[in-house]
C-alpha cells in the first residue's frame, strides 16, 4: 500500500479550507515561571563614554484594575489579554539607573527599602552584586517622592543610607510634599504616602539640592520637568558622545499601554490629564530625536526606543550586546 505524502502547498490549502478548530480559551496569560535560583538583577551597557547599569529593587505586585482608569474596564482587560498579561495583577519591575560618567557616579532613585512591599527593597544588595560599591555613589537624583522611589533612603536608624552623596529633587516636588497638613487633605489611601515622603525628605544625613527644568546634576546628566504622575515629577537625561537616554521615572510606567494607548492613565497618576500631556510630549521627543528611554516599571532591564505607529507608538526593546 502506497503512502501518500501531501506537499506543503497542499497542506496549506487543506488548512485554509478546513473548518476552524476549537481551541482552549487563551484569555489568561501563559506566565513563565521564575527559576529556583533567581536571575541576575542588573545589566550594564554604554552610552557614548558613559557606563550605565540598570539595577533592580525587586518588583511590585498591585491590582491590575488600577491601570487605564479613564477607559472602559472591559477594553483595558482585553488590552492586557492581547499582550499576554494578567488581568488581575500588575507585575511591575523596578529599574534603577546608575550612571558612571566622568568622575561621578549618579544613582536615580533609592527604592522602597523595607517600608513598602515585601517583594521590593533589594537595591543595596543588587548594587553589590553588580560590582557597584554604594560608598562610591556621588549623587542621588529622586524623580519623585512616591514610596518605591524614595522610602529606601533611610536605614533602620532613620539615617540616610548614602550620607556621602549629594541628594537632588525637583523644587516643585519638594514643595508639594512638604506642605503643612498635606496628609490630612489627601484621600485616606494616600495619606501614608505623604507621611512617608516627609519622613524621607527630612532624613538625617541627606542635604538636599532643589533642582529645576534643565538643571545639570553633573556634566552629561540633567533633569527635565515631566509633571502629572506627581506635581513635580522629573526625568533624567543622560547625554554622551552625541547619544541620549531619558530615565523616565514614572512619567511612563507601562511598556505597552503607555505607547499603544497614550491617552489612558492610572490610579497613581495624581493628575491624569497632565500625565497624558507629558507622556505625549515625551513620546514625540524620543521618537523624533531617536532618544533611548528607560522605564522604571518596564520589563527589566527596561531600556529601548520609541517608534511612531500611526496615532500611537510602540516600545522597541534595545538590542543587547555581550561584549
Amino acid at each position: 500500500m502506497s503512502i501518500i505524502r501531501p506537499t506543503r502547498r497542499e497542506i496549506l490549502a487543506m488548512a485554509a479550507s478546513a473548518p476552524a478548530l476549537t481551541l482552549p480559551a487563551l484569555g489568561r496569560a501563559q506566565t513563565l515561571g521564575a527559576p529556583a535560583s533567581g536571575n541576575p538583577q542588573h545589566f550594564s551597557f554604554t552610552l557614548g563614554e558613559a557606563k550605565l547599569t540598570v539595577v533592580s529593587d525587586g518588583r511590585l505586585e498591585v491590582p491590575a484594575n488600577g491601570l487605564g482608569v479613564n477607559a472602559d474596564p472591559e477594553e483595558v482587560k482585553a488590552f492586557l489579554e492581547s499582550y499576554f498579561l494578567s488581568t488581575e495583577t500588575n507585575y511591575s519591575h523596578t529599574n534603577h539607573l546608575v550612571i558612571e560618567i566622568g568622575d561621578a557616579v549618579v544613582l536615580v532613585d533609592v527604592g522602597s527599602g523595607d517600608r513598602f512591599l515585601p517583594t521590593a527593597g533589594e537595591l543595596m544588595g543588587n548594587l553589590s552584586d553588580a560590582g557597584i560599591d554604594a560608598e562610591t555613589i556621588t549623587h542621588v537624583v529622586i524623580t519623585h517622592a512616591h514610596p518605591d522611589h524614595i522610602w529606601g533612603i533611610r536605614d533602620d536608624f532613620d539615617e540616610a543610607i548614602l550620607p556621602g552623596a549629594a541628594f537632588h529633587i525637583g523644587t516643585a516636588e519638594h514643595e508639594f510634599w512638604m506642605q503643612d497638613g498635606l496628609a490630612a487633605r489627601m484621600p485616606q489611601d494616600l495619606q501614608q504616602f505623604a507621611v512617608g515622603a516627609v519622613n524621607s525628605l527630612e532624613v538625617d544625613g541627606a542635604e538636599w539640592t532643589l533642582v529645576n527644568h534643565e538643571d545639570e546634576i553633573v556634566p552629561g546628566v540633567r533633569v527635565i520637568d515631566t509633571p502629572g504622575h506627581t506635581p513635580g515629577h522629573m526625568s533624567v537625561v543622560v547625554e554622551s558622545g552625541g547619544k541620549q537616554l531619558i530615565a523616565l521615572g514614572d512619567a511612563m510606567n507601562h511598556a505597552y499601554m503607555n505607547f499603544a494607548r497614550p491617552g489612558w492613565y492610572n490610579n497613581f497618576d495624581m493628575n491624569g490629564e497632565l500625565t497624558v500631556e507629558t507622556r505625549q510630549n515625551l513620546l514625540d521627543m524620543a521618537a523624533t530625536d531617536r532618544m533611548a528611554v528607560l522605564g522604571y516599571h518596564f520589563p527589566c532591564p527596561g531600556v529601548g526606543h520609541v517608534m511612531k505607529e500611526g496615532d500611537a507608538y510602540r516600545f522597541v526593546p534595545a538590542l543587547w550586546q555581550w561584549g
